[in-house]
């Protein structure tokens, strides 16, 4: 027993020290390892961040090219657009000036028409065209011609007496064109004052010719015209009612005769079936229909009276059965 127990002990401490010794020498191997695993690391990761300076220093390379190709072709671009303005500005400036041309050239005639020197006509007016313009195109003609007509002052070549001269010439010039303007406005004052008066007249006349054939005293005055008059077709004179009374003629008419005409009817037709022969229900194997069994015989006026009232009460149950159906519905 003790030899066994001696035996086991050694064989234990010399399989501790192999484990010891081979895991030391695990150790040695994976430390090796890993510092050669470190060391390739090292080397892939320098080579990354190389190849990745390099890629930034494309990117960098390629965004500087891309810029200059940007700022060239804005260049050119607004080199175009200022050629463009250049023209349509040399356009209008041409278009500018044969407008200017035109419009001297038609002033000059209308001056040379209102002063008779020329044939006495001015030139022709297209109605359709001025009405066509716009506003801007109107007030570029307005500034174009009085650029014609009011001719601007020499100031600088001018001295002290002459500029007395111009300014009493300018200020009896603004007095003459002020009472040219008092005069037009009275005389608008008074040819208001004067349509209102020929207004009143008009209506005092229309007054009287409405008074005359019988209408109302405001039927000609008013926003509309008046209605069209009725007249007899068979005498010869104008119907002088008035609307209601002629509305009355058409009240009636065919519609009560047709009304009277069908009460007439059914009271002649109740009438009739009020007189009719009335027969009893012949029996179905003895016994009449609607009479229950084991009822006493009846009269003849109390039988009809009781299977007139029986139809009655069968009518009003149907038709309270057809309203609780339409409810439902």
């Amino acid at each position: 027993m003790g030899d066994h127990e001696t035996t086991s002990n050694t064989s234990m401490k010399g399989d501790d020290a192999f484990a010891s010794r081979k895991s030391g020498i695990n150790k040695d191997e994976l430390n090796e390892h890993l510092r050669e695993y470190i060391n390739e690391w090292k080397k892939q990761r320098s080579k990354d961040e190389e190849e990745l300076k390099r890629l930034k220093e494309k990117q960098m390379k390629r965004k500087e090219i891309r810029l200059e190709q940007e700022r060239k072709l804005n260049q050119e671009k607004k080199l175009e657009e200022e050629k463009l303005k250049k023209e349509e500005a040399e356009k209008r400036a041409l278009l500018e000036e044969e407008k200017k041309r035109k419009m001297e050239e038609e002033e000059k005639k209308r001056q040379e028409a209102s002063s008779g020197k020329g044939k006495g006509k001015g030139p022709a007016i297209d109605a359709h065209k001025e009405m066509t313009k716009t506003k801007e195109q109107v007030e570029e003609e307005m500034k174009i011609s009085l650029m014609f007509r009011i001719k601007p002052l020499a100031l600088e070549e001018m001295d002290s007496d002459e500029l007395k001269n111009k300014a009493s010439e300018l200020f009896n010039t603004i007095i003459l064109m002020e009472t040219e303007k008092y005069d037009c406005e009275q005389r608008r004052l008074n040819q208001d004052y004067e349509m209102k008066e020929l207004k009143e007249r008009q209506k005092l006349q229309l007054r009287q010719k409405a008074a005359k054939k019988g209408l109302d005293p405001e039927a000609f005055c008013g926003k509309h015209p008046p209605t069209i008059r009725m007249f007899s077709k068979y005498e010869r004179r104008t119907d002088t009612r008035s609307y209601e009374d002629r509305k009355k003629l058409y009240e009636g008419g065919w519609d009560v005769v047709r009304t009277e005409m069908l009460e007439g009817q059914y009271k002649e037709k109740a009438d009739e079936w009020s007189k009719r022969t009335k027969k009893r229900l012949p029996k179905w194997f003895g016994v009449r229909p609607g009479k229950k069994s084991g009822e006493p015989e009846s009269p003849e006026g109390e039988e009809e009276e009781a299977a007139a009232a029986e139809a009655e009460e069968a009518y009003e149950e149907e038709e309270e059965e057809e309203e609780e159906e339409e409810e439902e519905e």
